[in-house]
C-alpha cells in the first residue's frame, strides 16, 4: 500500500480572457481532486490572462496529471507549477514589508529592510539597492558583481518601460527611488515576474523613499 503525499501547489496558468475560461479550468483542477484555495489574476494583456492558482492535491504523484488537464481548456497553458510549504497572501504579505519599512529609524537599517522584506516577499533569488555604483545593501545568491549591477541599472534608466517598472526581462523586476537616486533590482530564475507584481514592488519602493526622506530629517 502506498502512502499519498499531500502538497500546496501554487499553478500560474495562460489562458483566454473570455467568459467560462477561468471556471474550466477550475473544473479540471477538481478532476484530480484538486482542492483550490485561492485564484490570484497576475497579468490581463491582448485578451490572455495570467491566473495563479493555490492548490492542495492529495498526493504528489498527480502533479503532471493536473498539468495535463489543465492544458485540456481549450487555449490554456501552464507556465509553471510550484510546491510551496504554504500559500503567500500578497496582501498581508504587502502590508507586513510596509509596516516593517516604516519601523525603522536609520537609513541603512531601512536599507537592509527594503531588500529583506522584498526577497522574500517575491522569493527572489537575489535582492540589490544600488546608488552611484554604490551597493548600499543586498540580499540572495549569486548576486551580480557591482559592475554587472551599474550595468543593468544604466540600461534600466535609458529604457522607459523598464524604468517605470511595468516591463523588462522576465527574471528582473526593477523600482526607481526618485528622491535618493536610487534602484531597487530584484533577480529571480525560472519564475517570471508578472506587472501585479511589478506595481507592488513599485508601492513598496514608493513607500521606502519616503520613509528614507523621513528618517534623514529625523536625524537632521
Amino acid at each position: 500500500m502506498t502512502t499519498a503525499h499531500p502538497v500546496h501547489v501554487l499553478v500560474r496558468v495562460w489562458l483566454p480572457d473570455r467568459p467560462g475560461g477561468l471556471g474550466q479550468v477550475a473544473s479540471r483542477i477538481g478532476s484530480v481532486r484538486g482542492d483550490i484555495v485561492g485564484v490570484e489574476v497576475l497579468e490581463r494583456d491582448g485578451g490572455v490572462a495570467i491566473d495563479e492558482f493555490a492548490v492542495n492535491l492529495p498526493d504528489a504523484d498527480l502533479l503532471v496529471m493536473l498539468a495535463r488537464e489543465i492544458e485540456q481548456v481549450d487555449g490554456a497553458s501552464v507556465e509553471e507549477m510550484r510546491v510551496v510549504k504554504s500559500f503567500p497572501d500578497p496582501r498581508i504579505d504587502a502590508l507586513e514589508s510596509a509596516s516593517r519599512l516604516c519601523s525603522v529609524t536609520q537609513a541603512p537599517d531601512l536599507w537592509e529592510a527594503l531588500v529583506n522584506q522584498v526577497g522574500e516577499e517575491f522569493t527572489a533569488q537575489w535582492t540589490a539597492l544600488i546608488s552611484d555604483r554604490t551597493v548600499l545593501a543586498s540580499v540572495g545568491t549569486d548576486i551580480p558583481a557591482v559592475d554587472k549591477l551599474a550595468v543593468l541599472a544604466l540600461g534600466i534608466a535609458s529604457s522607459p518601460i523598464v524604468s517605470d517598472g511595468m516591463g523588462g526581462p522576465d527574471d528582473l523586476a526593477v523600482a526607481i527611488l526618485s528622491t535618493h537616486g536610487a534602484m531597487l533590482l530584484v533577480g529571480r530564475d525560472g519564475h517570471p515576474f508578472r506587472k501585479r507584481e511589478r506595481a507592488q514592488l513599485l508601492m513598496l519602493a514608493k513607500i521606502a523613499d519616503q520613509t528614507w526622506t523621513l528618517v534623514t530629517a529625523g536625524q537632521s
